[in-house]
Protein backbone atom coordinates (compact mmCIF):
# COMPACT_ATOMS: atom_id res chain seq x y z
CA UNK A 1 0.00 0.00 0.00
CA UNK A 2 2.68 2.10 1.27
CA UNK A 3 4.18 1.47 -2.46
CA UNK A 4 1.40 2.75 -3.97
CA UNK A 5 0.79 6.09 -2.13
CA UNK A 6 4.47 6.93 -3.26
CA UNK A 7 3.47 6.23 -6.81
CA UNK A 8 0.62 8.03 -7.30
CA UNK A 9 1.99 11.26 -5.26
CA UNK A 10 5.12 11.35 -8.22
CA UNK A 11 3.12 13.17 -11.46
CA UNK A 12 -0.53 14.23 -11.67
CA UNK A 13 -1.90 11.43 -13.24
CA UNK A 14 -1.15 7.72 -12.63
CA UNK A 15 -2.48 4.64 -14.99
CA UNK A 16 -2.34 1.34 -13.02
CA UNK A 17 -2.75 -1.25 -16.39
CA UNK A 18 -1.75 -4.35 -17.87
CA UNK A 19 -0.84 -4.09 -21.30
CA UNK A 20 -3.11 -7.04 -23.13
CA UNK A 21 -6.07 -4.77 -21.44
CA UNK A 22 -8.34 -3.44 -23.82
CA UNK A 23 -10.18 -1.04 -21.44
CA UNK A 24 -6.33 0.22 -20.16
CA UNK A 25 -5.47 0.88 -23.53
CA UNK A 26 -8.75 2.89 -24.28
CA UNK A 27 -8.07 4.90 -21.26
CA UNK A 28 -4.46 5.52 -22.00
CA UNK A 29 -5.63 6.96 -25.40
CA UNK A 30 -8.14 9.26 -23.62
CA UNK A 31 -5.44 10.82 -21.93
CA UNK A 32 -3.19 10.78 -24.54
CA UNK A 33 -5.56 12.50 -26.47
CA UNK A 34 -6.04 15.43 -24.60
CA UNK A 35 -2.35 16.02 -23.91
CA UNK A 36 -1.59 14.55 -20.89
CA UNK A 37 1.71 12.48 -20.15
CA UNK A 38 0.19 10.01 -17.17
CA UNK A 39 2.69 7.80 -15.57
CA UNK A 40 1.57 4.42 -16.49
CA UNK A 41 2.38 1.28 -14.66
CA UNK A 42 1.92 -1.56 -16.66
CA UNK A 43 1.26 -4.47 -13.66
CA UNK A 44 2.25 -7.36 -16.25
CA UNK A 45 5.51 -5.96 -16.73
CA UNK A 46 6.63 -4.30 -13.65
CA UNK A 47 8.28 -6.19 -10.40
CA UNK A 48 5.61 -6.81 -8.03
CA UNK A 49 3.00 -5.87 -9.88
CA UNK A 50 1.26 -8.59 -7.99
CA UNK A 51 1.31 -6.64 -5.19
CA UNK A 52 0.57 -3.47 -6.46
CA UNK A 53 -2.99 -4.90 -8.23
CA UNK A 54 -3.94 -6.61 -4.55
CA UNK A 55 -3.33 -3.26 -2.68
CA UNK A 56 -5.33 -1.64 -5.38
CA UNK A 57 -8.33 -3.99 -4.81
CA UNK A 58 -7.68 -3.56 -1.08
CA UNK A 59 -8.63 0.58 -1.88
CA UNK A 60 -11.38 -0.42 -3.77
CA UNK A 61 -10.49 -0.65 -7.20
CA UNK A 62 -12.77 -3.67 -8.54
CA UNK A 63 -11.59 -4.17 -11.60
CA UNK A 64 -8.19 -3.69 -10.49
CA UNK A 65 -6.90 -2.41 -14.03
CA UNK A 66 -7.54 0.46 -14.95
CA UNK A 67 -7.07 2.45 -12.27
CA UNK A 68 -6.76 5.98 -12.53
CA UNK A 69 -5.32 8.36 -10.08
CA UNK A 70 -5.42 12.05 -10.66
CA UNK A 71 -3.93 14.85 -8.42
CA UNK A 72 -3.38 11.79 -5.93
CA UNK A 73 -6.70 10.84 -5.26
CA UNK A 74 -8.37 7.59 -6.31
CA UNK A 75 -10.85 8.44 -9.37
CA UNK A 76 -11.72 4.83 -10.53
CA UNK A 77 -11.91 3.01 -13.31
CA UNK A 78 -12.55 2.93 -17.01
CA UNK A 79 -16.47 3.67 -15.83
CA UNK A 80 -15.44 6.22 -13.64
CA UNK A 81 -13.30 7.98 -16.11
CA UNK A 82 -16.12 7.97 -18.74
CA UNK A 83 -18.77 8.97 -16.50
CA UNK A 84 -16.02 12.11 -15.64
CA UNK A 85 -15.45 12.22 -19.40
CA UNK A 86 -19.48 12.65 -20.26
CA UNK A 87 -20.33 14.82 -17.60
CA UNK A 88 -17.64 17.35 -18.72
CA UNK A 89 -15.60 17.19 -15.45
CA UNK A 90 -12.89 15.27 -16.09
CA UNK A 91 -11.10 18.37 -18.25
CA UNK A 92 -11.66 20.81 -14.87
CA UNK A 93 -9.94 18.04 -13.14
CA UNK A 94 -7.16 17.17 -14.62
CA UNK A 95 -6.59 20.86 -14.91
CA UNK A 96 -6.65 21.67 -11.53
CA UNK A 97 -4.31 18.43 -10.55
CA UNK A 98 -1.66 20.51 -13.13
CA UNK A 99 -1.85 17.61 -15.82
CA UNK A 100 -3.27 20.09 -19.09
CA UNK A 101 -2.67 23.49 -19.03
CA UNK A 102 -4.58 24.72 -21.39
Amino acid sequence: MERVTKMVSERPVVIFSKSSCCMSHTIKTLFCDFGVNPAVYELDEVSRGREIEQALSRLGSSPSVPTVFIGGELVGGANQVMSLHLNRTLIPMLKKAGALWV
